[in-house]
């Protein structure tokens, strides 16, 4: 490029000696045919020269051209990026501010019921005073009657004792109630607390977290051993009318392989069962999720009667599993995998209610790797979208967060709930899918779980 550059500065001053050099030699001596060719020649050789240059100069621009094209669309690739980038954190300032809002809400809301509760604590023990008054007044004309009764037996009540008892149970009631008010007030101001603390976590993860963030510690945690309860003295699960009553039962006969089997729990109709065989025990599987294939936002019906494939992912049903549970004391045995493919696992013994209790269930931990995250020593409805009755006072938890699960509030563990994986539907869908959340820290999202029962009166389990 710089020796045409060279040549095009340089071709003028040529020709225009040249074409001096012709002009003298024209006044001195008249025109040669050989060199009138030879000129000619000359302007050939710089006209292709000039031809060449121009070709170059064109590619040139065409490159150039391309180029420029190509940062072109880099530019709008970047202020494309840049634009989303600017609406998810407009999002993300949004949410905060609502959860600040709403903080400052519950935070005024507590103090208010904080002092409502203090004036109530004043005035219970105002009246309790008061009783303790009037009760020693009573007891000087109880005695007072007592030797009128001993001096003239016929003589009746008189009118101001009458009173005076009929005053004091007004006022014992009107305590009690009081009583009843502050324990409501107590309760719900813990509740309070609960919601605040749950908020300033939230406040203070507003960006959404990596997907290393939403995998289990790599530290393994001790594992706690707690002695089995014996509170149920049925007999040990065998057969039912030369039927297996559960996957113990056909562990007890010999079977190891696992797979699908048909038994028959006391008092039931035969269905079909996954049995887990391991070493030394089988499981009854009662839930396997492993890909998302199934989708787990179901009716009540599907989640009382089951529904999926056995061989794949399934949820068995409340009736079926409330068949096999009523016959025995049995553990409930949880495993997890997250996105990292850790393992872990808790158990815990459990009852669990009848239909007419929207299958209630009681758990209490014995043993696992992972903190808990289930309410212990509590009842725990199982709640759907269509047939809600475990926060009925809130709001609809099943309708928020998707699929059935035993609830005692919403934003608690729930593994039934939409498959998601990490980072696929954004900040605003993390506590739909399903997820473990112990009671201290964040929000682990899963990639696998499987729910299995077996009873307590083994030898050894897992």
């Amino acid at each position: 490029m710089k020796i045409a550059l060279v040549f095009l500065f340089i071709a003028p001053f040529a020709i225009s000696s040249k074409i001096d050099k012709d002009y003298s030699s024209i006044d001195s001596a008249p025109p040669e045919p050989n060199s009138r060719f030879a000129m000619l020649d000359d302007v050939r050789i710089l006209a292709n020269g000039l031809l060449q240059l121009g070709h170059g100069l064109k590619d040139f621009v065409h490159k150039t051209k391309g180029q420029m094209n190509d940062i072109f669309q880099k530019l709008n690739i970047f202020d494309k990026s840049f634009y989303e980038l600017s609406l998810q954190t407009n999002e993300i300032k949004v949410e905060e501010e609502e959860l600040r809002k709403t903080t400052s809400r519950l935070q005024a809301n507590n103090e208010e019921i904080r002092n409502i509760s203090l004036e109530l604590n004043s005035k219970i023990e105002d009246l309790l005073q008061d009783k303790i008054q009037l009760q020693e007044k009573v007891g000087g004309l109880e005695e007072k009657v007592i030797k009128l009764v001993h001096i003239q037996p016929e003589v009746q009540e008189p009118k101001e004792m009458t009173s005076l008892k009929n005053f004091v149970q007004q006022q014992d009631n009107h305590i009690r109630q009081l009583l009843k008010v502050v324990q409501e007030q107590h309760a719900q101001l813990d509740k309070q607390h609960n919601q605040i603390k749950e908020l300033e976590e939230k406040l203070s993860n507003t960006s959404f977290q990596e997907n290393t963030e939403s995998s289990f510690s790599l530290k393994q945690t001790e594992p706690k051993i707690i002695p089995l309860p014996s509170h149920n003295s049925t007999a040990p699960v065998q057969e039912f009318n030369g039927v297996a009553t559960d996957c113990t039962a056909l562990y007890k006969r010999g079977e190891r392989t696992s797979g699908i089997y048909s038994i028959k729990p006391n008092g039931s109709e035969a269905f079909n069962v996954y049995c887990e065989m391991k070493s030394d025990s089988s499981w009854t599987v009662i839930q396997n999720r492993v890909d998302g294939s199934l989708d787990f936002n179901q009716t009540w019906e599907s989640y009382a009667n089951g529904f999926g494939d056995l061989k794949g992912e399934f949820w068995l049903g409340l009736a079926k599993l409330y068949s096999i549970a009523n016959q025995a004391d049995y553990i409930l045995r949880i495993e997890l995998k997250d996105w990292k493919d850790n393992k872990r696992y808790v158990e815990y013994t459990f009852t669990l209610g009848s239909p007419e209790t929207d299958y209630t269930l009681h758990l209490s931990e014995i043993s696992g790797n992972i903190p808990n995250a289930l309410p212990e020593q509590t009842k725990l409805r199982f709640s759907m979208m269509d047939h809600d009755n475990a926060t009925k006072r809130d709001f609809n938890c099943p309708e928020r967060y998707s699929g059935g699960w035993w609830h005692r509030a919403c934003g608690e563990t729930n593994l039934n709930g939409k498959y998601i994986k990490p980072r696929s539907e954004g900040k605003l869908e993390r506590r739909r899918g399903i997820y473990w959340k112990p009671q201290k820290g964040r929000f682990y999202l899963i990639k696998s779980t499987k729910l299995m029962i077996h009873p307590t009166d083994l030898e050894s389990f897992e």
